[in-house]
């Protein structure tokens, strides 16, 4: 089965690694007996699913999530059953890739003109006289 990432980007599931453990929160009793918290890995570095550029973002936003080998690792923990927890973490994998699909808009630098940084200052000095009037100074 495949995941949809975007219009023409799809993860196959067989790419995902799956891994049980033992969770903290919601559970009861339950939570000391039965591996609910799921642990998804998925090797970023050698996907032939994703292209180069969606690649090397993934791993520069996976951060601390990320190894050295390029193999992002999502523990999901929020829910009381493994079922949740798998369809969790593949959830947060696919918004990752999302956010990493979409190119960063280019910005060049500019520097305000002359003009501009004279109308801020005489705005922060129209400011200041405002500011000074309101003191209370009284000279007999």
């Amino acid at each position: 089965m495949a995941i949809p990432i975007s219009p023409g980007l799809f993860l196959a599931e067989s790419e995902l690694e799956f891994s049980y453990i033992l969770a903290s929160g919601p559970g009861g009793q339950n939570v000391n007996k039965v591996a609910t918290a799921a642990q998804l890995r998925f090797d970023a570095a050698r996907s032939p699913s994703l292209p180069e550029r969606v690649r090397v973002r993934l791993l520069e936003l996976a951060g601390s999530r990320a190894t050295r080998d390029g193999v992002i690792v999502i523990t999901a923990r929020r829910f009381r059953t493994q079922q949740r927890n798998r369809e969790d973490a593949i959830e947060r994998l696919a918004a990752l890739l999302r956010e990493a699909t979409h190119r960063p808009t280019f910005r060049v630098a500019t520097r305000p003109s002359r003009a501009a940084r004279q109308r801020r200052l005489d705005g922060k000095s129209h400011r200041s006289a405002i500011k000074r009037g309101r003191s209370a100074s009284y000279d007999d």
